[in-house]
Parts: structure tokens; sequence; C-alpha cells
């Protein structure tokens, strides 16, 4: 409480004074500034640590992204599971279920699981099942948003299997059957999804059926032995701005809590040695060290007014952050989507638009927030889409196009309760070729043409194509985008 009233919100802009500066610069705090600055230095001091806090978090915020992700569904009091399990969502992530889930831009044609696995005390084994070649996987993500490993699904042919998640540093033996999974943070997220459509049709309880049976069971309950203790956990609750918002706006009441939870999650799942060899010390300036907690109190209040200033930004800067290649208006990523590792720039943003996004292999997505015209989309216009032919996809996968509201990263409520149009929609009316048309606007576009309206809000909104189980020409699409008839959102009158 005594940082915030030193560090009042909204403070930044009015700092530029240099009168406030020079009272700045009579704190000797641990981390100060260089010695005998003069006033014309400071501006240029106050630049550079912008930038240096713009980096920092944006190396950071995928870690405190899947921090506030697993407080909220593993360890707050309202959390859907506890750790080493796997929750598993009702329907598929409705506008309403998108709230309790805080989880950013869901796929519509799936029914979720989210399990945070703790792997300190011992290895967890996972059980998939045979899904008779009905589309499913679990994805395995570190802490850093890396989608370092698949089991079941494509993984295994869709047919049974058996794992062991192993965490840093475990040594001991596994069972013969189990496959060993090594894992990079000591925390990881399994998220299982399953298509909930069959020829077209839903069948919500057969998906469900195969979530169920994903299992995960601690090493010593899975052998025979006396279960270890569960612990206490103690990690610091996240306190956003707006609780109903997904955890990647990286909101909060305090922005310098955005620091704290960093630092917090780092010390708890190092990052790998080559990153806390060539990055950290960069970062020292912003009082950011492994081992040892962010204390504002030691942090020049010049460094902890940018560093305040940059935490209130970065959730927005991201949003608005292309992914690589621009073409049709849409924003395509690179392959390294999924596993960015030290793609930093790409692993924010995913992180911030499309968190937990699959490698390229398991899917493809591309993003629109704009028009033909370079616009942002809205729903005080009326859009068309034509499609040459959908996004290609081997079986038992699925292509589909997803409107979210810009505001909330959510699904939108609709008269129609339509999120999606693609392969899962038997009604959509194609032409004799193949090709198609879709219609994005708020209000009906008339009987006609409803089986292929896609309602958008009456606000700003963007749009994400996806092909699961990918052919190669849409995995291209990430190398060059005019490989394949990517079609324009269009304004029509």
């Amino acid at each position: 409480m005594l940082a915030r009233k030193l560090l009042p919100k909204g403070t930044f802009s009015k700092t530029l004074g240099c009168i406030l500066f020079l009272s700045i610069l009579k704190v000797e705090p641990a981390f100060s500034l260089p010695k005998g600055i003069t006033p014309a230095e400071i501006q240029p001091w106050k630049e550079w640590t912008y930038s240096l806090a713009l980096q920092a978090a944006t190396w950071g915020a995928p870690l405190v992204t899947m921090y506030a992700l697993r407080y909220s569904d593993s360890l707050s009091p309202n959390a859907k599971g506890s750790p080493n399990t796997i929750w598993h969502m009702e329907n598929i992530v409705t506008p309403e279920l998108s709230k309790q889930a805080h989880y950013v831009t869901p796929n519509v044609n799936v029914i979720y699981g989210f399990g945070f696995m703790d792997l300190h005390q011992e290895p967890i084994i996972v059980e998939v099942p045979d899904s008779h070649n009905r589309y499913y996987m679990v994805q395995v993500v570190d802490m850093w948003t890396n989608a370092f490993a698949y089991l079941g699904g494509k993984a295994s042919d869709f047919k049974k299997g058996k794992y062991a998640l192993v965490g840093p540093g475990w040594e001991g033996d596994l069972p013969p059957e189990v496959k060993r999974v090594d894992c990079p943070t000591p925390w990881v997220l399994l998220q299982p999804r399953v298509h909930i459509y069959v020829d077209g049709k839903l069948d919500l309880e057969g998906a469900k059926t195969i979530l169920n049976a994903i299992t995960t069971t601690g090493i010593a309950k899975y052998t025979g032995k006396p279960s270890p203790e569960t612990p206490q956990y103690n990690y610091p609750a996240p306190h956003p701005s707006n609780p109903d918002l997904s955890v990647s706006t990286l909101s909060f009441k305090d922005p310098l809590e955005f620091w704290e939870l960093l630092v917090e999650a780092m010390n708890e799942n190092p990052p790998p040695d080559d990153q806390i060899s060539a990055l950290l010390p960069m970062f020292k300036p912003l009082g950011i060290e492994l081992g040892k907690p962010w204390d504002r109190t030691k942090v020049p209040k010049l460094v902890a007014l940018v560093m305040e200033h940059t935490a209130e930004k970065i959730g927005n800067v991201l949003s608005h952050l292309p992914l690589d290649t621009t073409y049709q208006g849409a924003s395509f990523p690179p392959m390294t989507i999924g596993n960015p590792k030290t793609d930093y720039r790409t692993r924010a943003v995913v992180a911030r638009i499309g968190l937990t996004a699959n490698i390229p292999e398991e899917a493809v997505y591309w993003i629109y927030l704009h028009d033909k015209d370079k616009d942002l989309l809205t729903g005080k216009k009326k859009y068309i889409m034509n499609f040459k032919e959908g996004i290609p996809y081997y079986e038992p996968g699925f292509w589909s196009i997803t409107m979210y509201d810009a505001k909330t990263n959510y699904t939108i409520n609709n008269p129609i309760n339509r999120y999606m149009l693609g392969s899962d929609t038997p009604e959509l009316k194609k032409n004799k070729d193949g090709s198609f048309t879709i219609y994005i606007q708020k209000d009906s576009p008339g009987k006609d043409k409803e089986s292929n309206w896609l309602p958008c809000p009456s606000g700003p909104f963007y749009l994400i194509p996806r092909s699961y189980l990918p052919k190669p020409e849409a995995i291209d699409l990430l190398k060059d985008p005019k490989s394949w008839p990517v079609p324009a959102v269009v304004p029509v009158d």
C-alpha cells in the first residue's frame, strides 16, 4: 500500500517535469540511477528504461498470463479443479462459459478440459483413450506457453496411450508401459480438446465420454504406493481490474502487480539457461533477478513509474501487434506459433489473443482485425467473405471461422446462437463449384441467406479461421499467404 501511495495510478504522464525527477533522484535504492546524472540526461534515461521495461514485459507476459490462469482454474477459492486433475467444460465456450474459464479466443468446435499439473513431487501418469477415429488432442504447455508435447489424438493415431509427465530434476524408474515426457517447467498445463460434431451433427455426450476418459494419476498411486502429502499452495493471488475479462488482458488493479507476479512465477518456473545468462542481466536495472522477489521499494521511483506505465499498456499493445505477415486484411503467424521458444514477440502476441495456440502440424490459424480497405472490423458495417473452398484438412479434423468480440476476446451472444461457420455446419449453402459466401453483420441478412450468416456484435470484432489436422496447403499459408485463395473481408452497403 505504501508503494501505491508513492505511485498513484496515472502518475506517469505527470512526471515529465525536471523538478519531480530531481526529487526522485534523491532516493538511493538498491538499483540506483547512474551517479551524477544531470537533468538533461533524465529524459533519455526514462526512454531507455521504458524500452527495457517493454522488452521485459513482452518476454514475461505469457508467464504472467499462465500464472493468472492457473490461479483461476486450480488455486483460487472458486477453482474449477485442484492441481493434478482435469476439469471439464460442460459445453462449448459460450460467452457465459468464457467468463467462467477466463480463456481467450476459444474454439467452439470442441469441448475443452483444463488441468494444471504440479510435477514438483512426482511424475503424473496421463492415460488417453481410443476415440475410434474421433478427433481429439491433449496439448501439453509449459508455463511459458510453449506446446512442447501432444498426448493421444494424432500423436497416437487416436488410439489408447499412457504417458508420464516428468518434472525437471526428477530421478526414478517409470513403469515400462508408459512413455516418458520430460517437462521444461515444474508446472505444466494439460489442455484436452474433443471435437463435438460427428458428420455435421452435434454429439456433445459422445465428446464428453472421450474427455472423461483422459485421466491423470500420480505415479505413487498408479504403482500402488502411498501418495505424497498434498502441498499447501500460498502463491499470491492476482487482482484483475475486471474479473469478467480473460486473464490474457493482463490488466490489474495495481499495474505494478504485473512485475511482482512475473518474478514470482519466474522463480518458480525458471526460463531456459540461455535466457538466464543472456536476458536476465539486461533486466537487472528493473529489479528483475532470478531467485529474488521483485521489491518495488528497492526500485528507483523513476524506474517504478516507467514500469507502472509499461504494465498498464502491455496488454493493449500486444493485442494490436501484427503476428508476422499481413495479406487480404488478415494477419498470419509465423511457423513458430504454438512452440515459439525464443520468438518472444510471437509468444507474447499469441498469449494475448490466442492463448495456448497449437503448433502448425496440429492446427493452423490466422486472424482478421481489418477489412480489405485496412479499416478495423466493426458491427456498424456489413461484410461478406467469398470462399473458393473450405480450409484444407485431413479427416477426422475440421475447419471453421469463428467470431469474437474485440472488447472481451470472447464469443458473442446472438439471436441464432451461432458462433462459427465451417465444415461442422451442414446448412452452409455452397455453389456447384464448392465456393460459398458468408454474411457478417449484426442483423439477419434475410431468411434466404441466414444459413451463411455469421452474426457480429454492434462494436469491434475479429475473426479466426482454423484448420485442425491441416493439409500441407493450409500449413503453407504461414509461409506464403498467397499460396491459397485467402478471402478478404469486404464491406458492403
